[in-house]
């Protein structure tokens, strides 16, 4: 390996909230690969994402940016592919709102870019889901992808050497096959490489057909007592199915049979490292884009299961567990709160990368967890956004701002850890709410880009059609939601 650099090997999840793992608390789950790699690695206990919905944490991942810095404020609905390119496909009801492919984060420095300039030899197996699927993009030389992002499972347009076509075989395997191909001329280099695997599992659907039955079945007499069995929120929104009684246990069992099958081919890859003999050369990375209500308050769905969106730590906490055999901890659960944007500036750490980054990026390195050194007393907080609603956490309270629909929100994290109890039109808080008021609406003065703030932009839930901001080059940014 050049410069005796490590591998990396990240897998990323689509919609998998931290508590859907056993190793996490859940004990209804089935997750046998996940709970081993926190045995032999470092759990992250308070790791969130930058914004609760998929295509601007992924974009917050990559960049270190937060949402208003980058301009993907809402998952990504149209610039996925070239309409006029698609042939007979196009009255296929998956592209109708697919018009020119648009590279959502062009000029952008990522840490891919990095890894590539620094002898990485980077690929790309699964979801992207930030414009355009069909050039590899920012430094990924193995490029194999969903042509808009959300899919069937057993339905999936894939993207692989500019040409589009459906697969009918259940897309976490699909994935798992062409990373594991892309792994073994990788292993086999003299170069270090970085292998990116992006499930869209456990993204809905939920169906129990479109999941295979022995994961399904894993589920059939569960009762599910580690979700809450509520009422459905009064501000739900269609942005995913949701029910009570029977249809909320059949879409748990597609919920957790997709992260159950997920699980199992994570197994097959860790395996694969083995059987290539670069385990130990090797950096395991697992996380998700984002979290996930599944009846949690009452929502199904992420940020955008209710609108105004929602910032309950069950949206916004997600899993990240860490492995590197005989170099990290093995079997460490960190409460240290951290956040995506603070990754880009991780993996430098952990890959001896010397970069210089580019102004204006709030992350820092966490990879002080994995040499045992204690944190630097610098107050820790992490904040989130999506579109104009804002959140500020510390480790005691959360405050989310919402502006202009209302109503804020303040939860005392210490003795209400499920946010039950929102205290905002409480005066006896009103000088904790006037505090982190004042430092969040700092923050993000301070790390927004006023070309793209996305407090300035219509964000609705339901998609985005183009660039932000002075990159705007029509009215419909962002889709209406239904009537």
């Amino acid at each position: 390996m050049a410069e005796n650099r490590p591998n990396i090997l990240f897998v990323l999840t689509d919609d998998q909230g931290a508590w859907a793992m056993r190793c996490a608390g859940n004990t209804d789950i089935y997750t046998p690969v996940l709970d081993g790699l926190a045995q032999r690695g470092v759990r992250f206990e308070n790791f969130f994402c930058a914004s609760p919905v998929c295509s601007p944490a992924r974009a917050s991942i990559l960049t270190g940016r937060i949402p208003s810095a980058h301009g993907v404020h809402d998952w990504i609905r149209s610039g996925n592919l070239d309409r006029e390119s698609l042939g007979d496909m196009q009255s296929d009801p998956y592209y109708t709102a697919e018009d020119k492919p648009i590279g959502y984060l062009d000029g952008m420095l990522t840490y891919t870019d990095v890894l590539h300039e620094n002898g990485y030899r980077c690929a790309l197996s699964g979801k992207w889901h930030l414009g355009d699927s069909v050039r590899s993009q920012h430094g990924f030389e193995k490029w194999f992808t969903i042509g808009r992002g959300g899919c069937y499972y057993r339905k999936a347009d894939v993207v692989e050497d500019g040409r589009i076509s459906f697969e009918s075989r259940y897309i976490t395997d699909v994935i798992t096959d062409k990373a594991l191909e892309y792994l073994d001329e990788l292993a086999d280099g003299e170069a270090p490489f970085y292998l990116s695997v992006h499930y869209t599992a456990p993204h809905d659907p939920w169906d129990e057909d479109q999941h295979p039955k022995e994961y399904v079945e894993l589920y059939r007499d569960c009762e599910f007592t580690a979700t809450p069995d509520l009422p459905v929120h009064p501000r739900q929104i269609p942005s995913a199915p949701y029910g009570t009684g029977e249809k909320r246990k059949s879409l748990l069992r597609g919920y957790y049979a997709a992260v159950t099958a997920m699980d199992a081919n994570l197994g097959r890859l860790l395996k694969r490292l083995k059987e290539k003999g670069v385990e130990r050369d090797t950096i395991v990375i697992f996380m998700a884009d984002n979290g996930m209500n599944m009846g949690h308050h009452g929502i199904w769905g992420k940020g955008n299961g209710t609108f105004p969106f929602n910032m309950y730590d069950t949206a916004v906490k997600v899993p990240l567990i860490v492995s590197w055999p005989s170099h990290y901890p093995e079997g460490l659960v960190s409460e240290r709160m951290c956040s995506q944007y603070d990754f880009f500036q991780t993996l430098m750490d952990m890959t001896g990368i010397d970069v210089q980054l580019p102004d204006g990026l709030p992350g820092r390195s966490f990879a002080g967890v994995f040499r045992g050194e204690e944190e630097d007393g610098q107050a820790v907080v992490v904040f989130d956004e999506y579109g104009p609603t804002r959140m500020i956490r510390t480790k005691e309270w959360k405050y989310i701002l919402r502006i202009p629909y209302g109503p804020d929100e303040l939860y005392h994290l210490t003795q209400d850890k499920d946010e039950d109890k929102n205290l905002a039109d409480n005066e006896e808080y009103a000088d904790i709410i006037a505090g982190m008021k004042k430092q969040l609406v700092q923050w993000f003065w301070k790390y927004t880009d006023p070309a793209v703030d996305a407090a300035h932009e219509r964000v609705t839930g339901f998609g985005q059609m183009c660039r932000p901001g002075i990159y705007a080059d029509r009215t419909d940014i962002f889709c209406d939601m239904p009537k």
